[in-house]
């Protein structure tokens, strides 16, 4: 079933086109994610399709069956009203009586709780609250009868997420959903948990996302807006990639020929007298699409910035016995750290636990209840907040860099000028004239991001960087991070970006304890996820030897589950990486393994230090084990 047919949509905002005569079709079962640069016209497209802006020519035709529900960047609310309220805002009767049997909870009257579990018997929705409870649970969305007013902006998107859910559960059969960043402010057990839904939801999907693993997850095309174009790739994000660079290459030899023709034509019209004839202004005409073609430019994404780092001395940040907390909530219990030169650190936990609170006391920007932080003298912190860019007046883009220096230094001696510092993050130079104001929100985080890196910082802190953060211009800080040489301290909700930047963990587990993981994401995941098949299979072997039949001796025998299973498909993008990942994490493991067994045979050891050592060597065999395990998975099922 067809659900949208688009035909030759145009949408401009003053002198400024985003996307000119487009045309695409989404049928029933479609999951497709969306990608651009920020500020060429991602969310306008969805905004078109779901009514809420009006294209300048162009038609975007909706089946009359299909519903639309849109999830925006910017929730909208009745500010008043409870989230409960808001939740249920609908005119349906088993939506009313959920409304109803959670205001009564709230509210612990008993007569209350007894009319609405009628009115929850009555419409048969005691399936669907289970269901509508399982969401709120994953999203972390408690204190129902609260104002929306009230919420940080991080709750805001996680109540807007979980209402659009709960709306899909309750329209027609046939449901678009659109989309736009559903993963910001959710945290990474939360996004797994996400992708979880949509797979087993199998909606119709338009996304737009910068989570590489996310996209993966939970589409199987990607469609990208550039030059005013639409572009469609069919497949996974790695197929994108290598479809997208055959397309420039393409495009790149199609622009080598067109001005080796634009030369010759120059020279033959300069050559023309005014009058010509209709065959020479034929010509004449040619000559102009030959120019047009000739001049276009293909924007590259490379960033090399040999960027004058602050000098790092010996010491850089030592913590000792640091303890901190709010009343009840525990942030930090006894942390002890002494941070060496280089290292890149990733900051893991559920929402809540004081990540952001971590690492201001670092900075000293909120001091602790009591231990240490040890600054060295040449620390230059680089702090990337999630408040935001912060501005007193609006002014232009270029005006404002200037606001912090005329120029970079580089470590070859030169600099660069603002402007082309900003060219190097994305801001084309008639970019660079608007105001502050006008900007989107991932221009407004990559601004914000330059200022910091403008200040030659060699400690760079950064706390949620990705949000609103466009692939290109994450693709441009990837490589910008990965040739920095000073220290990286990283919190991400984006798994893929971790992935690539750092070297070990720090993970708050809660109540103040933070533990101290070596190796990226991906393969804590796959330790943490193959301790609970191990953790489900003991269960299943231990009910299975408990369970006989009467008149036998010896139970029944009972298979395990099989811990690999052979598949004809291919790995995925996100399998292929975790995969490169093992291959990695596997010999490091064995090595430290090995340094750790040399150290165990010394004969002169304290009896505390063997077993401490012990401690640490059976740990490691575990990881090992864990991870080689599943290596043998992914392997056996790539051939």
């Amino acid at each position: 079933m067809n659900y949208v047919s688009v035909e030759g949509l145009t949408k401009s905002y003053g002198i400024n086109p985003l996307f000119k005569g487009i045309n695409f079709n989404i049928n029933e079962g479609d999951s497709i994610a969306l990608i651009a640069r920020n500020g060429v016209g991602k969310t306008t497209l969805l905004r078109i399709l779901a009514g809420k802006e009006v294209p300048d020519a162009g038609t975007a035709k909706i089946h009359k069956d299909v519903h639309l529900v849109l999830f925006e960047q910017e929730p909208q609310f009745i500010e008043s009203a409870s989230i409960t309220q808001n939740l249920f805002n609908q005119d349906h009767p088993v939506m009313k009586a959920i409304s109803n049997y959670e205001m009564a909870m709230e509210s612990e009257d008993e007569n209350l709780i007894t009319d609405a579990i009628m009115e929850m018997e009555e419409r048969s929705a005691w399936d669907f609250e289970s269901k509508v409870k399982t969401i709120l649970t994953q999203l972390n969305i408690n204190h129902l009868e609260q104002p929306v007013s009230k919420l940080s902006g991080g709750q805001r998107k996680r109540v807007s997420l979980a209402k659009t859910l709960i709306q899909i559960g309750f329209e027609p059969k046939h449901v678009l959903l659109l989309m736009d960043e559903p993963t910001n402010h959710l945290d990474l057990n939360m996004i797994e948990w996400l992708e979880n839904y949509l797979s087993q939801e199998k909606v119709t999907l338009l996304l737009v996302s910068h989570d590489r693993y996310f996209l993966e997850a939970v589409t199987d095309q990607i469609w990208e807006l550039e030059r005013e174009n639409l572009y469609t790739y069919k497949g996974d994000y790695e197929n994108y990639l290598e479809k997208k660079a055959a397309r420039i290459d393409s495009e790149l030899a199609s622009i080598d020929k067109a001005k080796n023709t634009f030369r010759k034509e120059l020279e033959w019209m300069r050559k023309q007298p005014k009058a010509r004839t209709t065959k020479s202004k034929s010509r004449q005409d040619n000559f102009y699409e030959v120019e047009a073609k000739a001049k276009q430019k293909i924007e590259e994404t490379n960033l090399q910035l040999d960027m004058k780092m602050t000098r790092l001395g010996g010491k850089i940040i030592e913590a000792k016995k640091v303890y901190k907390s709010f009343g009840d909530l525990v942030v930090l219990k006894g942390f002890d750290y002494t941070f060496s030169k280089g290292e890149r650190i990733g900051v893991v936990g559920k929402n809540g636990v004081g990540k952001s609170t971590f690492l201001q006391i670092l900075q000293g920007i909120t001091q602790p209840d009591s231990g240490k932080i040890n600054v060295g003298e040449t620390i230059v912190f680089g702090h990337f907040s999630q408040e935001g860019l912060v501005y007193k007046k609006d002014m232009r883009v270029i005006e404002f860099l200037k606001t912090f220096a005329e120029n970079f230094p580089l470590a070859s001696g030169g600099s660069l000028s603002a402007a082309q510092f900003l060219e190097l993050f994305l801001f084309t130079p008639d970019k660079q004239y608007t105001y502050l104001s006008a900007l989107s929100g991932g221009e407004k985080k990559r601004l914000q991001l330059l200022t910091i890196l403008f200040k030659n910082p060699n400690f760079l802190i950064l706390d949620e960087p990705t949000n609103d953060l466009d692939l290109p211009t994450l693709a441009v800080l990837e490589q910008f991070l990965i040739d920095f040489a000073g220290c990286v301290l990283l919190v991400s909700h984006d798994r893929y970006f971790m992935d690539k930047l750092v070297d070990h963990l720090f993970i708050f587990e809660g109540n103040g304890v933070i533990r101290d993981y070596p190796g990226n994401y991906t393969q804590f995941r796959i330790l943490e996820k193959t301790k609970q098949n191990y953790a489900a299979l003991s269960s299943d072997i231990s009910k299975a030897k408990d369970f006989s039949v009467p008149g036998k001796e010896d139970p029944i025998p009972v298979q395990a589950p099989v811990a690999h299973r052979k598949s004809s498909e291919k790995l995925s993008f996100k399998e292929k990486t975790e995969m490169e990942n093992l291959n990695k994490f596997i010999p490091e493991m064995e090595e430290k393994k090995k340094v750790l067994t040399e150290k165990l045979n010394d004969s002169s050891l304290a009896y505390d230090k063997i077993i401490e050592l012990s401690e640490a060597l059976g740990t490691l065999n575990s990881q090992l084990e864990e991870a080689e395990l599943r290596w043998l998975e992914l392997n056996e099922k790539n051939y």
